[in-house]
């Protein structure tokens, strides 16, 4: 397979970078969680020639040690989807629990103003929660987020703007009891053994499937998504709907090209992988760079862009680390 040429769009010195999207006219957007003191910002705007500015303004990004209306607390994803820019804010600063509550907005691409926010209480999103990644479907009117802090899937309608949290009680989304070796060191986290659970997320091309893994974790689910929105169907008759798709590498990232095939990161093994629409996992990009490849998104011309969020490397001091933003062609 020929080396394929990464070109660095942005570069954050001691910024930990996890989100990246690109909308449909070209505009880039990434985001910071705050894991750690003294986050400058929590969303910007990136331009192409790797300058950037805080979304949408400064006052949605200033921190003040609480949660206020209007403000970000700790942002995990965003996520371009026509016209909108969705920021999810799992509100764990530190991660070290929710303070006010996690929440979901929308901002309007043409004005840059919010247009609709969600909030999701203590039974959909607990103390221990970590909200994580997100998809969208508008034509049935429906957003899905993981939840990697304790386990779930979260499914928000967003006509009645009422969500349900799912299969939180099935291994599926749970950590898988591994170690994960990242730059040929054990991954420890507080002298523990990290566990991550639903994280990466992807939605098929035709909305019927609803794919997902666990970031400490080996295996490959999907549910259809008919069975997430049937809210007749009990814990265990939607249970009965997943099925396990076999081994993997361990992902944070997960996203469909428009071809079906799945891209997922291999943490262990500084590169992103590619599962056909057959089944079959390839190598789609490996280099030294790719310290912790996070989170995915593939603009109008077919680049693929993702962030190094260097996870493995989060204890101590991260002042003098580069967190990336990176492009590589599909093609």
């Amino acid at each position: 397979m020929a080396q394929k040429e990464l070109t660095k769009i942005a570069s954050f010195e001691g910024i930990q970078v996890t989100g990246v999207t690109i909308s449909q006219s070209g505009r880039l957007f990434a985001n910071f969680p705050r894991w750690h003191e003294n986050l400058p910002f929590s969303v910007v705007e990136v331009s192409l020639n790797g300058e950037y500015k805080p979304y949408p303004n400064e006052a949605w990004n200033t921190w003040n040690g609480k949660p206020e209306e209007n403000k970000f607390t700790c942002v995990q994803s965003v996520v371009a989807h026509e016209n909108s820019l969705f920021v999810l804010d799992p509100a764990s600063p530190m991660m070290k629990g929710v303070v006010g509550h996690a929440m979901l907005y929308e901002f309007d691409l043409t004005t840059d103003e919010l247009v609709n926010k969600w909030t999701f209480d203590k039974n959909i999103a607990p103390e221990k929660s970590y909200l994580n990644d997100l998809r969208i479907d508008r034509e049935a009117g429906k957003i899905y987020i993981t939840e990697s802090g304790v386990g779930a899937i979260v499914v928000l309608d967003l006509k009645t703007g009422k969500p349900r949290r799912l299969l939180d009680n099935h291994a599926s989304t749970k950590s898988e009891d591994i170690w994960l070796t990242v730059e040929g060191e054990r991954w420890v986290k507080e002298g523990e053994k990290p566990q991550m659970h639903a994280d990466g997320i992807a939605l098929s091309n035709d909305k019927k499937y609803l794919y997902y893994h666990a970031l400490t974790g080996y295996n490959l689910y999907r549910v259809p998504t008919q069975a997430l929105t049937d809210e007749s169907l009990d814990e265990k008759a939607l249970a009965g709907k997943v099925e396990n798709l076999g081994k993997t590498t361990a992902p944070d990232g997960m996203m469909f090209d428009h071809l079906g095939n799945l891209y997922l990161g291999d943490l262990e093994n500084n590169a992103i992988m590619c599962r056909t629409p057959e089944g079959e996992l390839k190598t789609f990009v490996q280099d030294a760079e790719i310290k912790w490849p996070d989170t995915f998104t593939i603009d109008e011309q077919d680049n693929f862009y993702f962030t190094t969020s260097r996870i493995h490397e989060m204890e101590g001091d991260i002042s003098d680390l580069d967190f990336n933003i990176y492009k590589v062609s599909l093609t």
